[in-house]
């Protein structure tokens, strides 16, 4: 898996996140898969809500899948077996949407692959804390960086 560093957002306010989605979104070929990444609580949901500009994204613990008119998201994050995502039905949600986000997605590519439509241009987002502090309250920036998938 090699991967192609298209952008990278190094100094991310929460408030920021709207003007680099509409950049992130310039720099993607539709329909777009954009796997999230980063660990527990760096904000994958909050950016997933944001790039959703209506808001109607539910809360992934509510649901595994949730969907927009253009876009379906997904938290795998309770996922246990790669043989769930088949039983997800992915290609229901995914018709006419230009962007799928999955967070916690990583780890089942293969089983992703198998399910969504190959005109999907898979992308990684990875979400990182820039400022690694243990006080959660100096947490207040993001590193985020987009890499296209060749695979």
């Amino acid at each position: 898996m090699s991967q192609k560093e298209l952008r990278c957002w190094k100094k991310v306010f929460e408030s920021d996140l709207p003007y680099v989605i509409s950049e992130l979104k310039e720099s993607v070929t539709r329909p777009a898969m954009l796997i999230l990444s980063g660990e527990m609580g760096v904000g994958k949901t909050t950016f997933a809500k944001i790039f959703a500009t209506d808001g109607t994204l539910q809360s992934p613990s509510y649901s595994v899948l949730s969907m927009t008119p253009t876009i379906a998201h997904a938290d795998l994050y309770r996922i246990k077996d790669p043989e769930e995502v088949v039983h997800l039905e992915l290609t229901l949600y995914l018709e006419n949407k230009d962007y799928f986000l999955v967070e916690w997605g990583k780890r089942y590519l293969s089983s992703l692959f198998r399910e969504v439509d190959e005109r999907f241009t898979t992308y990684e987002l990875m979400i990182e804390f820039n400022n690694k502090s243990a006080n959660p309250s100096l947490r207040d920036y993001f590193l985020l960086k987009l890499d296209r998938n060749n695979f």
